[in-house]
């Protein structure tokens, strides 16, 4: 009798044990406090405990990394409206300026915007030529003689280089420089004599490229002239002002007109004695007046 209510009472133990090892697994796992050092961080504190605010962050960089282009290098939405529409663009700007100046030639504005709109897409040759319009409606423009001047030079040094790549192209090209026979060998006279074997197609190669070499050097000595008169024209505007009596020196002299240079040269130095370019200036002015240096040109 006392065996079975000690058995009775052993029974519940057990089973109380397997309903507390059951409640232990079923209970999810205890969530943990995050450590001090995450606290003090600032992202994680409003993720902790405002998260919808930093959802609101993250929403606002987003739109304004696609909206606005922020890091991207680009204008975001405001590129894709132009590109959808041209709204803005600099193509769409010289094309209206330029049926704006063919409509009102005598708009002396629009003439120069055109110019300042070719200068931007360094359409130089073009901006040059805007320019020149404008100043046959506006004469005594010093700033746009000024900008003129300035795209004539860049303008010479294009056209010099292409001028430099075009020669260096005809020296290249020239078939009879590879295939003449040398001096040494008994066909060399049929290549050398004007009344034996000629090759056509040798011929016309050549004559083709002396062309382009000669229209190369046309346009660049042109565009010297015209920048001589361009600084010219500042010079008669303000005959006191140094610095244009030296730019006309220069372009006189690059353009081989001795008389010019030399008296734009005394002008500058008379005008600047205590310049720091008076020792060039100088120079400069003893090469061009001294007989063993002709006419000075640079050519």
């Amino acid at each position: 009798m006392a065996r079975g209510t000690q058995h009775r009472k052993r029974r519940p133990t057990a089973n109380a044990g397997a309903a507390a090892r059951n409640a232990a697994v079923a209970s999810p796992p205890r969530k943990q406090k995050p450590p001090e050092w995450q606290e003090q961080l600032f992202f994680s504190r409003l993720r902790v405990h405002a998260k919808w605010m930093f959802v609101l962050l993250a929403v606002v960089f987003g739109l304004g990394f696609v909206v606005f282009g922020v890091g991207s290098g680009s204008s975001g939405l405001s590129d894709a409206l132009q590109s959808a529409f041209h709204f803005g663009s600099s193509g769409t700007s010289i094309s209206s300026l330029e049926k704006k100046t063919q409509k009102s030639p005598t708009d002396a504005k629009a003439w120069r915007d055109l110019a300042q709109a070719y200068e931007t897409k360094q359409r130089t040759a073009d901006a040059v030529g805007a320019l020149q319009a404008y100043l046959q409606l506006k004469p005594k423009s010093v700033d746009a003689l000024d900008e003129l001047a300035a795209q004539q030079q860049l303008l010479s040094q294009s056209l010099g280089t292409d001028l430099e790549n075009i020669e260096i192209d005809a020296q290249t090209v020239a078939p009879q420089s590879i295939f003449t026979p040398s001096g040494t060998t008994g066909l060399a006279p049929l290549f050398t004599s004007t009344n034996a074997l000629e090759d056509p197609i040798a011929t016309a190669v050549t004559a083709a490229t002396q062309t382009d070499v000669a229209n190369a050097r046309q346009k660049l000595l042109d565009n010297e002239s015209e920048t001589q008169t361009t600084f010219q024209r500042l010079v008669d505007l303000d005959p006191k002002d140094a610095t244009n009596q030296l730019n006309l020196g220069q372009a006189a002299q690059v353009n081989g007109d001795t008389a010019t240079a030399v008296k734009s040269y005394k002008e500058f130095l008379k005008l600047a004695p205590t310049d720091p370019l008076v020792s060039q200036v100088k120079a400069q002015l003893k090469a061009l007046t001294t007989p063993s240096s002709g006419s000075g040109s640079s050519r």
